[in-house]
């Protein structure tokens, strides 16, 4: 089995440190198991972006990631709330 590095990038870092102390809790483990499952039950690719970006839900909350499966690496890009993940 691979395992990968997961790197929270630096907007990702700003948006789990203002979220409710409960979330994180519920949040990090879902973070944390995607090095070695990269691609979860339930995960989705998500469509009409330059990259390839994928996301993994969490009750109302979303983490927005990429893969690159050529150095094993998972950068966590935004998380937050479902109603504004999605908006930039």
């Amino acid at each position: 089995m691979k395992l990968y590095q997961v790197v929270v990038g630096k907007i990702a870092s700003k948006e789990l440190k203002k979220l409710p102390k409960r979330e994180v809790q519920r949040i990090f483990p879902k973070i944390k198991n995607l090095s070695s499952q990269p691609r979860p039950d339930g995960c989705k690719k998500l469509k009409s972006q330059n990259e390839d970006l994928w996301r993994i839900r969490i009750g109302d909350y979303r983490v927005i990631y990429s893969i690159d499966d050529s150095v094993n690496i998972i950068d966590i890009r935004r998380i937050g709330h479902r109603r504004d993940i999605y908006i930039k």
